[in-house]
């Protein structure tokens, strides 16, 4: 068996960040994928991904200082623009079980800029937008999109740049821990390496149990729909912003400007549309789609029609959590889940597991996200 300095599992966007960062750290670097590079069956595809500072808790507004840091580093080393900057909105309408003070106390505790706007305010500055009159709105300039697909394929580009072995189709059944490090067994033979980073999401379960590492994941699948606005020119970034809505009944819509394409993008975050990797059949919810064209109509009453339905994974932690920690039992063996909120962070959390397993230390505030006892929560 070769021996390695990092071995990492999973190449969506948070593995793509740990393998990245390992290479550049200068480790020598093997990362694992069981399924072909850029592929859909999790939750790093497609096109976009909003990116923002606000938060309704503290540690991940302050971990998002760092990841606009990351992401502008990854932009100097690619030589590619990857945040477009649009500014965003989150709108609590009267009554809404989010808090917009949460928001606020998260973004004044981490010294973020916001405006907090009436409804009347929104409407005289996004005409496109119908907000509820008593309506709070939270306004940050920072907020905008990353595109998903092309990141994590520049991240996964900047890792081989730098040495970095990344193998597609190859699964890795069973991780042996070692009196120092572990041995990856794999559908394509046997690897030893000095630190694992396990970044795969719904399937990592598969691999921490032996471990005695289980924890509890809340799997589903989720979707967005792309709409056809009546006035396309309307919706440009320049002129219309990302946004995000939390709904009277608890509800979280969210959506983007128009995009590489004139149309605009939109979701709810957490449907319960639970299923298992091996259960899961692509096909979209119906009824999630008539839930959220009719919220559309009442919120951008130009969206115009549907055009299309696209799925992903969410594999949800409890209170949806993240975990970036060596395993208990096995300190050569870390952890990366992202709980279905951490895209916009993908550069920094894998430049975390990186100093992590390299230099067992972060200088990143990561108190809050070590391994999680509870059971996975049934709404939020």
């Amino acid at each position: 068996m070769e021996h390695y300095d990092i071995a990492v599992v999973g190449l969506g966007a948070l593995g793509s960040g740990a393998a990245y960062h390992s290479a550049l750290k200068g480790a020598k670097v093997i990362a694992f994928e069981q399924f072909e590079f850029g592929h859909v069956r999790g939750a790093s595809h497609d096109t976009s991904r909003i990116v923002r500072t606000s938060y309704d808790a503290p540690e991940y507004a302050k971990f998002a200082k760092s990841s606009y840091k990351d992401w502008g580093e990854l932009e100097k080393r690619t030589g590619q623009q990857w945040l477009t900057i649009t500014g965003g909105v989150i709108v609590f309408p009267k009554g809404s079980q989010k808090l917009a003070r949460d928001y606020t106390h998260s973004l004044d505790a981490n010294e973020h800029s916001y405006e907090l706007l009436t409804s009347e305010q929104v409407k005289a500055r996004w005409p496109q937008l119908c907000v509820p009159v008593g309506s709070h709105t939270i306004y940050t300039a920072d907020m905008g999109i990353v595109h998903a697909s092309k990141s994590v394929a520049a991240m996964q580009y900047m890792a081989r740049s730098m040495g970095a072995l990344l193998k597609e189709h190859t699964r890795v059944d069973r991780i042996l821990p070692q009196a120092n490090g572990a041995i990856i067994e794999t559908s394509r033979g046997r690897f030893s390496a000095g630190k694992v980073i396990i970044a795969a999401d719904a399937w990592a379960n598969k691999l921490l149990a032996p471990l005695g590492a289980d924890i509890p994941l809340d799997v589903m699948q989720e979707q967005v729909t792309y709409f056809k606005p009546e006035n396309p020119e309307a919706y440009e970034p320049d002129r219309f912003p990302v946004w995000a809505y939390a709904a009277e009944d608890g509800k979280f819509y969210y959506g983007f400007p128009a995009y590489g394409e004139p149309t605009l993008k939109a979701g709810r975050d957490i449907a319960y549309n639970r299923m298992s990797p091996e259960e899961r059949t692509f096909v979209h919810s119906e009824e999630l789609l008539q839930e959220l064209t009719r919220h559309m109509e009442g919120f951008i009453p130009g969206k115009g029609r549907v055009l299309r339905t696209v799925t992903c994974q969410y594999a949800i932690t409890p209170n949806r959590q993240f975990v970036i920690s060596p395993l208990e039992k096995h300190r050569d063996i870390l952890i990366g889940l992202g709980g279905g909120h951490a895209f916009k962070f993908a550069p920094t959390f894998g430049r975390v597991l990186a100093e992590l397993a390299i230099d067992g230390k972060t200088s990143d505030d990561i108190s809050k996200f070590g391994i999680p006892k509870t059971a996975p929560m049934s709404k939020i």
